[in-house]
């Protein structure tokens, strides 16, 4: 039993496969997202860009449901080009959103956590190990989610249970709205967001005490990895 579990960018991708994968494991998942899931489940439609938005939406999820035993911050954007190509505000929204609105869900859910011994998952990628060109917004955010996570784990050692997800490539709708030239191959082979999420799971559903503290999920193939 996994419990009550907060899941950011639960309407779809990532964030929906776990959020299925929470209640297929006999939780209870709690979706924050820009837009409304098309299937049922507990949501707030909130942009965690906005920290009074993402603290209202977590602490309104979390008095719902009489507390929180986890929360996974699945929401994620990009925008991808050169550095001088990319107009300032939507370079700094990939920032917000990817790394502010994961620390200010995280901070928001912590008296919740911390009653409860609960978990937390944040959502790296491959790309907070590893720079490209083009991605410099991606990469800074996931680089410092990494950062964050885990300082993260080494401030709530023994209270709170932290784990760092760096998934490589999925097969969702992440990549629809880029140029032809940012997109994987016709042949690129990608991860199921499901399988994906089975790991979430399996690190949500730890015993106390037992830490997996970095997964690191990519296909076999992955080219951003190693």
């Amino acid at each position: 039993m996994v419990g009550n579990i907060l899941i950011t960018g639960g309407a779809s991708g990532l964030g929906r496969a776990t959020a299925e994968a929470v209640a297929k494991a006999g939780g209870r998942p709690l979706v924050v997202d820009v837009a409304a899931p098309d299937y049922e489940v507990d949501h707030v439609i909130a942009d965690v860009s906005d920290r009074a938005q993402a603290e209202r939406a977590v602490t309104g999820l979390a008095e719902r449901a009489g507390g929180l035993d986890g929360v996974v911050t699945a929401a994620g954007i990009d925008a991808c080009g050169r550095l001088a190509d990319v107009p300032a505000d939507r370079w700094e929204r990939v920032v917000q959103v990817n790394l502010f609105g994961t620390a200010s869900v995280v901070r928001a859910a912590l008296p919740y956590l911390t009653a409860s011994r609960g978990r937390i998952v944040t959502c790296a990628s491959t790309l907070g190990l590893r720079a490209v060109s083009d991605a410099t917004a991606y990469c800074a955010s996931k680089f410092g989610v990494v950062g964050f996570t885990r300082a993260l784990a080494a401030e709530l050692a023994g209270q709170v249970g932290v784990t760092l997800l760096v998934p490589g490539g999925m097969r969702t709708h992440f990549f629809d709205d880029r140029d032809e030239q940012y997109r994987p191959g016709p042949d690129a082979l990608l991860n199921r967001p499901e399988d994906v999420a089975a790991t979430v799971v399996f690190a949500l559903g730890q015993p106390a005490g037992c830490e997996i503290r970095e997964l690191l999920v990519c296909h076999s193939t992955e080219t951003s990895w190693p």
